[in-house]
């Protein structure tokens, strides 16, 4: 590695915090969840779901918490959002940063306020970290440190990732046992936790891998056959292209020129970008073709988290006879 003492990857940085940041509590409780990949149809079954029993929806969408990026993110539509209310949609702007934790404060006000109004609180959704958050409760941990993670990623540069790994586990062998060897962005994380708090991350995240029987629980995950899943994400992404996914990103350039870190990376945004700042050299197929497979990867992803959490009960489009079988399936389990 480097023996220079100021490296981004030395442990004598690590210093005792002057508090702990507050952590936030499950919600599994006091909520009905319905998740599953994109495209998987979990919307339009949440809004009839939501009418059916006095409920009010909760985006779990790490991108839908931004304004003006309606169609890469598929929000509902002014007419959904007349049949029953939505709730975590258009927090910030595009070029804002939004953090789980800004995500956790808003969710748990609304949860609590719409519980006040005697209506049922269903977080609708597929994004894995927010899903987690509700599901078991979350400690945010410090602020982003961009400068450290900057350094780090030309430490890592330079010198290779088994450096980076070395260091994690000589500051948090927990978590460098749990983070798979090429995850740089986690293991930087990591680092930057433990230098920021004093306290390995590991031991910050204990009480939060407490996990709940499917059955304890009201929480679903929509899945379709590969195939039809497949084919369903095809559809959407050739939909967004025609109704104007491109003239939106060229408006949220003209509008913030610089987007923030997730929104820029967000699927079907991030393609676009690349494309309209590349000169638009490529044919828009090609476009179209790579955010269809990117949007199939991160559904593949998604599902393999879902795989990982006890509380969710898998709901299989193929095992019902269309639609509304699944509708009354729901409404059975949640009411009983």
């Amino acid at each position: 590695m480097t023996n220079r003492s100021d490296s981004a990857f030395d442990a004598h940085l690590i210093r005792m915090p002057d508090s702990i940041v507050s952590t936030y509590p499950s919600l599994i409780d006091k909520t009905i969840v319905l998740t599953g990949a994109t495209a998987s149809g979990k919307s339009s079954l949440a809004i009839e779901l939501a009418k059916r029993l006095g409920g009010e929806i909760l985006s779990l969408d790490s991108i839908a918490v931004y304004r003006q990026m309606e169609i890469g993110t598929a929000k509902p539509t002014p007419e959904d959002r007349q049949q029953v209310p939505h709730h975590l949609l258009d927090l910030a702007d595009p070029d804002e940063d939004f953090s789980v934790a800004c995500y956790l404060d808003a969710a748990h006000q609304c949860v609590q306020e719409i519980l006040d109004r005697s209506a049922v609180p269903i977080f609708v959704g597929g994004t894995p970290m927010f899903l987690k958050a509700i599901l078991r409760g979350f400690d945010p941990g410090p602020p982003p440190d961009w400068a450290f993670r900057e350094a780090v990623e030309k430490d890592v540069e330079r010198f290779g990732v088994e450096p980076l790994r070395t260091r994690l586990q000589q500051v948090d062998p927990l978590s460098a046992s749990r983070i798979a060897p090429n995850d740089v962005r986690r293991m930087i994380r990591a680092l930057e936790v433990a230098k920021a708090t004093g306290f390995p991350l590991s031991h910050r995240q204990v009480q939060f891998d407490q996990q709940t029987h499917a059955d304890a629980c009201k929480v679903f995950a929509i899945q379709h056959p590969r195939a039809q899943l497949h084919q369903r994400i095809n559809q959407r992404v050739n939909e967004m292209f025609r109704i104007g996914l491109v003239d939106e990103v060229r408006r949220l350039l003209s509008d913030h020129g610089e987007l923030s870190r997730t929104a820029a990376q967000a699927v079907g945004y991030r393609e676009v970008i690349e494309w309209i700042r590349g000169g638009e050299s490529t044919p828009i197929e090609t476009v179209i073709e790579e955010v269809a497979a990117h949007t199939r990867q991160l559904a593949r992803r998604q599902e393999t988290w879902f795989r990982s959490f006890s509380e969710i009960t898998t709901v299989q489009v193929a095992d019902f006879e269309g639609f509304d079988a699944i509708l009354e399936w729901l409404v059975e389990r949640v009411s009983g």
